[in-house]
């Protein structure tokens, strides 16, 4: 009964932390650490962007989240909607 809330808050944790941004480009000093949202910060420059490398970045970073929503789609629509019926 409880499986479908669970797989929502993992699905979601993992959206988040996925694309977590801000505390990446912060705290974290090595390259290989980083994630993937502020390591494609590295195509973009002052004085010009390589707006073909970024978005094709952005794109591949984001299939695996796609996926991952495709394939748990049934448990997540579930879990979301169980906690907004009452009784």
């Amino acid at each position: 009964m409880s499986l479908p809330i669970l797989i929502t808050t993992v699905v979601l944790t993992a959206f988040y932390a996925w694309n977590e941004f801000l505390f990446a480009t912060v705290f974290i000093d090595t390259e290989s650490l980083k994630t993937i949202p502020s390591g494609l910060m590295n195509f973009r420059d002052a004085l010009q962007t390589d707006w073909g490398i970024l978005l094709a970045g952005m794109v591949i970073a984001s299939l695996p989240m796609i996926i991952l929503l495709i394939v748990l789609q049934k448990y997540l629509v579930r879990g979301l909607s169980e906690g907004s019926v009452k009784g």
